[in-house]
């Protein structure tokens, strides 16, 4: 299966917007990606996740840690078509952290899983919490994979889709110039 018809089933189900934007950056974007609209379809899902199990099936992958919220579902739904074992992290005053009992140890080779990666924020505060138990994270899975072209990051990106959006500085927002399109805020993380 090919990216496009990955990007076709995102359409289909409403998880690829267009429109006018506000991000959690506190910028301005045309196009965005609502995963969790994927996500209440599990046979959708499971489609559009296989392209991303079979490019890291041979990674030598241990244990899939997601973090809360959006890395949640795509960790149970990878570890069940990988055999693995899933798990999460979550914020606990403000700091990601492993909770509930889950371990990882120094013998761990851990995927971790995003619904989408933009800035990277989560997957980075999950590697922290992970390494500080000695475990070793190898790579990233995702859905949509948004980094743009300035995103430093240190780890491979294995992903469904790859959305490029135009993103403006708000004050510098073609979109809000027109002013046809009202800005909305459709992610959960809250804007700088």
């Amino acid at each position: 299966m090919e990216n496009n018809n990955n990007l076709e089933i995102l359409k289909s189900c409403g998880a690829f917007l267009e429109g006018h934007f506000l991000l959690s950056s506190g910028k301005h974007s045309s196009g965005y990606c609502q995963c969790a609209k994927l996500l209440r379809f599990p046979d959708l899902s499971a489609q559009v996740l296989a392209t991303v199990a079979e490019q890291v099936k041979d990674l030598g992958i241990t244990k899939l840690v997601g973090p809360a919220m959006g890395g949640v579902l795509v960790s149970y739904e990878l570890g069940r078509q990988l055999g693995l074992g899933s798990l999460f992290t979550e914020r606990k005053d403000g700091i990601m952290q492993l909770r509930r009992g889950f371990e990882v140890n120094e013998n761990d080779r851990i995927l971790i899983t995003e619904d989408v990666v933009t800035t990277g924020k989560s997957t980075m505060e999950t590697v922290e919490a992970l390494e500080a138990f000695g475990a070793k994270v190898i790579a990233v899975a995702c859905i949509a994979d948004r980094r743009g072209p300035d995103c430093d990051f240190s780890l491979p990106v294995y992903s469904a889709v790859k959305l490029q959006f135009p993103v403006y500085e708000a004050d510098d927002c073609p979109l809000c110039r027109e002013g046809k399109i009202p800005v909305v805020k459709p992610g959960s993380r809250t804007s700088k």
